[in-house]
This record gives C-alpha cells, structure tokens and sequence, in this order.
C-alpha cells in the first residue's frame, strides 16, 4: 500500500518513540497555588479532618456567567484540582518536585472564647 506508513518505517518507529519518551511537565510554568490546612467547620463542633494540609490552585480566570442558565462558570480546569497532604511539608515537597509556584498559608490561631452559663446571670 502506497502512501500508508508501516510499522516497519524507521521514520514512524523514531517519531512515536520521542512521543513516548519525551518529559512530561504535569503543571504549566507559573501556575500558583496556595497550600493551607483544612479549616474547621463552622456548622459542627468536631475537627475531624482538620490535620489534612490542601494544595490548591489559584484561578486563572475570573467566572463569567453562562449565557443560556446564567450559572457562573470559567474553562480553567485548575480550579477543579484539591490535593490533600498529611502535613505542610509533604505539600511543599510535592510542589517543590513538580515546580508549583505554592504559597504556604499559616494556620491562624485559635481563639477560644471560654464561657460559664453563670455569665448570663452578671
């Protein structure tokens, strides 16, 4: 067959060979993130889950409102993309690793505001 590369064509071998061994970048260049421990909720008085650190990226994009539903929405898919760590620096090596551009949020304290029911009575 006439015009039809074969397996057998140095050219095509070479060609899908680089595809296949050339790097990878997983993450473009530049692209930030923040990476900050899971904050409690605010609904319920546990704090599981609380441990976790999250690695999640800033959005390139500001949402715009769909034209049809009117929901708002934006086609950068990073936005999408939570990973949890099980400390700060297991994300800041992650980061480190694929060349994430990562800003460490610190934890803000916790303020206890300590109460007595006799309070109610001053």
């Amino acid at each position: 067959m006439e015009g039809i590369a074969q397996p057998q064509d140095p050219e095509r071998v070479r060609g899908a060979r680089d595809l296949i061994c050339r790097p990878f970048a997983a993450y473009p260049a530049a692209m930030p993130a923040r990476i900050y421990q899971r904050p409690k909720n605010a609904m319920q008085s546990g704090r599981a889950g609380t441990d976790q650190w999250l690695l999640d990226f800033v959005p390139a994009e500001a949402k715009r409102p769909d034209p049809l539903m009117g929901w708002s929405g934006s086609g950068d898919t990073q936005q999408q993309v939570t990973l949890s760590f099980p400390s700060c620096e297991a994300a800041q090596d992650y980061a480190q690793r694929y060349a994430i551009d990562a800003t460490v949020i610190p934890t803000p304290p916790r303020k206890l505001k300590l109460q007595a029911y006799a309070d109610n009575f001053r």
